[in-house]
């Protein structure tokens, strides 16, 4: 009896284990929101990492995040790093922009795990509002698709995108 109930456990955690290698090796979470406000106010407070963080739903975890600037004051060269007993240690870094348009940051995330993704922001104008997305994309390793099997990295960080989003919406609504 004892010797089956073994077997299973394992064949079950082998199943587990093929099942999560069959994964895609790369990821990408997205989420939109319309915004009553020109590009041009919008972009402003993406692209300048201070203004970035009065909206960014992940200090907002941890108020005692402490953070550090360096680089340029915004856009391309821009950087911040942060350090948190709730959200991990990383630095954000912006790589690329298009005013108003877009602006590209590399995401270096260092503890509670290693992971190196890139976050996009695209604003496009749309009958006197701009619609705002913002997309995470990256490599898979082996891990995170294991507990991509069990825990729904779109859902999790998905609801922190439109936290983020709501918040950036009052802000430049607001203005």
């Amino acid at each position: 009896m004892l010797k089956t109930i073994l077997i299973a456990v394992v064949a079950a955690v082998g199943l587990v284990l093929i099942y999560a290698a069959t994964r895609p090796d790369n990821f990408r979470i997205e989420r939109s929101v319309r915004i009553e406000a020109p590009p041009e106010r919008i972009y402003g407070l993406i692209d300048d990492l201070h203004q970035f963080n009065r909206w960014n739903p992940f200090l907002r975890k941890d108020p005692a995040t402490q953070g550090t600037y360096s680089g340029t004051p915004s856009g391309k060269g821009a950087r911040y790093a942060w350090q948190s007993d709730k959200v991990g240690v990383g630095q954000m870094e912006i790589v690329d922009t298009a005013s108003p348009s877009s602006v590209t940051m590399n995401l270096d995330f260092i503890k509670p795990y290693e992971a190196h993704n890139t976050a996009d922001f695209t604003l496009k104008p749309e009958a006197g509002a701009t619609q705002v997305t913002w997309a995470m994309h990256g490599p898979s390793p082996f891990l995170s698709k294991l507990i991509e099997v069990f825990i729904s990295m779109d859902r999790m960080v998905g609801k922190d995108f439109e936290d983020g989003l709501g918040n950036l919406k009052t802000l430049a609504e607001a203005s």
